[in-house]
């Protein structure tokens, strides 16, 4: 069935006629209808033009121009929109941007897990404590994390504190890229708290020293150039509920065009990119840079079919695949799909997860992840694209501001005893503030490497 896009934006829900894996059992259908109707009449949160913009950047990445830094929350939570949380995500991002620009001379297209990542699929429905079995947590969109029967009922009202949770994360972010707190000049302000504590930090700063000499050559030069006083910064998310996806699909009014104007670029995740059910056909409606995230058991055909549904034009900048195969089998699986994409005469990016494929669980019953591990998938990631004459894209990390011990290794080393001392992750373990930056100084040597 087609639709015309330019009649109405019910053209991005023509997935409701498939099944649509790890969508939320909502017990009151028409609280979830009234939400939706009240959601379709919000503001958009990002524009269509922006959404341009970056399909332009993505195309970069894919064409071997420039490398992408996607990172950010595993998952969101609702209590941490506050300044200071917001803001030292976006300063660890805003560093490890400045590692690989200046280290791996290489443009870097900046997109955040952020303002929307409130949701996660899980493995199961539900969980058992004790005896007792629940709907399991399914982040902040949906239900509570709290073991109750009151906070585990998925409640639709949420939807509406999901947008507004994303509306002013994505006002504090834009007004810290663009009013001065983003300019090169503040490259030394955003390491002072940590870096006599950390290895990396002191790495940091001496990498700093050589920018801001840099910047002081110029300036004697007279040049004094407006990109450094400003920094673009693009928002993304998983595109898991897909009744908050088609109720914030608007349609441009320049082009007629459809466009998901919950984030600039959104991406279908490991378990809900089926090729024949909601997720796929919802994203190949909308006209965003679209990421999905390629597991192990991906085949070749599947991402060519991939490829043929969301990127029938051969768009480069529209499709991004973002590979999640495990440090032990990204050497084995990767090769056959990047030649057989790259045959196919397609310009997708490609960019590494090192995270998801990565995660065990300690003996204290933390879920965890090796630094050692991330930093193995990484290199094998590069090393398939270097033996194929392909551009590794970029890396997409779960990553926070805060001094978590949520993944073991690294320069400033967390072992598996200290995991309980800050364990505040919602979901899945992340890389710390330090750990962050020692990964970035290492991709950047990866990149100038290859």
């Amino acid at each position: 069935m087609t639709v015309n896009a330019k009649t109405s934006a019910s053209a991005g829900n023509t997935w409701r006629n498939l099944p649509a894996a790890q969508q939320p059992e909502y017990p009151d259908t028409e609280a979830l209808r009234a939400v939706i109707a009240d959601l379709e009449s919000y503001p958009p949160l990002v524009f269509a033009g922006e959404c341009d913009q970056l399909r332009a950047r993505m195309a970069a990445v894919a064409k071997g121009e420039a490398f992408l830094l996607q990172g950010g929350d595993c998952a969101e939570a609702f209590d941490g929109v506050s300044a200071d949380q917001i803001r030292n995500k976006l300063k660890t991002l805003l560093q490890m941007g400045a590692v690989l620009t200046y280290a791996a001379s290489v443009p870097v297209v900046k997109v955040g897990r952020i303002a929307g990542q409130y949701s996660k699929p899980r493995s199961k429905p539900n969980e058992t404590r004790d005896g007792v079995t629940l709907p399991v947590y399914r982040g902040d969109s949906v239900n509570g994390f709290d073991f109750t029967p009151e906070s585990r009922i998925p409640d639709p009202e949420r939807l509406k504190r999901m947008y507004h949770a994303s509306a002013s994360t994505l006002n504090l972010v834009r007004a810290f890229t663009t009013g001065g707190y983003a300019d090169l000049r503040q490259v030394h302000a955003w390491n002072q708290d940590f870096v006599r504590s950390s290895p990396s930090g002191q790495r940091y700063e001496q990498l700093a020293r050589e920018i801001d000499n840099a910047l002081h050559f110029m300036h004697a030069c007279g040049v004094d150039p407006e990109e450094f006083k400003t920094v673009e910064f693009f928002s993304s998310h998983e595109a898991l509920l897909l009744d908050y996806e088609s109720a914030l699909t608007r349609v441009d009014s320049r082009t007629g065009r459809l466009y998901d104007v919950s984030a600039h670029m959104v991406w279908i995740g490991e378990r809900t990119r089926q090729l024949d059910h909601a997720h796929i056909e919802f994203a190949s409606r909308i006209s965003n840079p679209i990421g999905i995230k390629l597991g192990p058991t991906t085949t070749a055909e599947e991402a060519l079919q991939y490829i043929e549904r969301l990127d029938p034009e051969r768009e480069p900048g529209r499709l991004t695949f973002i590979v999640r195969m495990g440090a032990d089998k990204v050497r084995d699986k990767l090769p056959e799909l990047v030649e057989k994409v790259t045959a196919s005469g397609a310009t997708v990016a490609w960019v590494t997860d090192p995270m998801h494929g990565n995660t065990f669980e300690a003996a204290s019953g933390h879920k965890t992840r090796r630094f050692d591990d991330v930093l193995d998938e990484v290199k094998g990631f590069f090393e398939v694209h270097k033996a194929l004459g392909t551009h590794p894209g970029g890396i997409h990390v779960e990553l926070t501001g805060d001094d978590v011990t949520e993944c073991v290794g690294g320069g400033d080393e967390i072992f598996v005893d200290d995991l309980h001392q800050r364990y505040e992750t919602a979901c899945d373990p992340r890389l710390n503030r330090s750990q962050s930056l020692d990964l970035a100084f290492l991709v950047a040597e990866m990149y100038r490497d290859q």
